[in-house]
């Protein structure tokens, strides 16, 4: 019962620990060139069953959901439109955070990207996936306020599934696209996901301080 109550307690900082293990390992395979193998056997299955004259063009509206262009776009509308200017602090400075950390990660790793399969042209280095880092970022803060404000349960869970497809594709197209490997696609999502969690925890004693002011 007490590892049962530990765990239920230190849920999320288990699940940080989990996927930082997992992105050291993954980076330790990529600076010693031991993970081509599994990129080539994700690109060749997403080449072979997926790639066409029909799912490209989608490909390349998808991984747009994920680009500089639009988050910045998308963010402008939310801390508009949203009444809660703290929440649209909020939003910004995750958005200012996921990308610095992204560039400052690609900076230090500086892996080339994949140059065999490109659809469309692209700059900079590999690992990890900007596109999918940053999105998963983005729309997982959004799923995070969305489950913490939302009382309709259906719409709530739509929205939640929604995001949640939405990261997933944007991190398929990356790889569809040939300019990511599988290996930056999902190192990006796990440090995303082990960076939103130490956000959200200082996202809630921001709000708690503004509260009491």
């Amino acid at each position: 019962m007490k590892l049962k109550e530990f765990i239920r307690k230190n849920l999320k900082w288990i699940i940080l620990f989990i996927c930082l293990i997992l992105v050291i390992s993954i980076l330790e395979d990529v600076l010693d060139n031991e993970i081509q193998t599994f990129d080539m056997f994700w690109y060749n299955l997403i080449s072979k069953y997926l790639i066409s004259d029909f799912f490209t063009p989608i490909a390349k509206i998808i991984t747009q959901l994920g680009g500089a262009i639009f988050l910045i776009i998308l963010s402008l509308a939310l801390i508009i439109s949203l009444k809660n200017k703290k929440v649209s602090i909020l939003i910004l400075l995750n958005l200012i955070i996921s990308t610095t950390l992204n560039q400052v990660l690609k900076f230090i790793i500086q892996r080339p990207r994949p140059t065999e399969f490109r659809i469309i042209d692209e700059h900079g280095y590999s690992f990890p996936s900007g596109h999918s880092m940053v999105s998963a970022a983005f729309y997982g803060f959004l799923i995070y306020l969305i489950y913490k404000n939302i009382k309709n349960k259906y719409l709530k869970w739509g929205l939640i599934t929604l995001l949640s497809c939405i990261v997933i594709l944007i991190g398929t197209s990356r790889i569809y696209l040939g300019v990511h490997y599988t290996s930056d696609v999902i190192a990006g999502i796990l440090i995303s996901i082990s960076y939103l969690i130490i956000f959200t925890h200082f996202s809630k004693e921001f709000m708690k301080i503004e509260q009491k002011q």
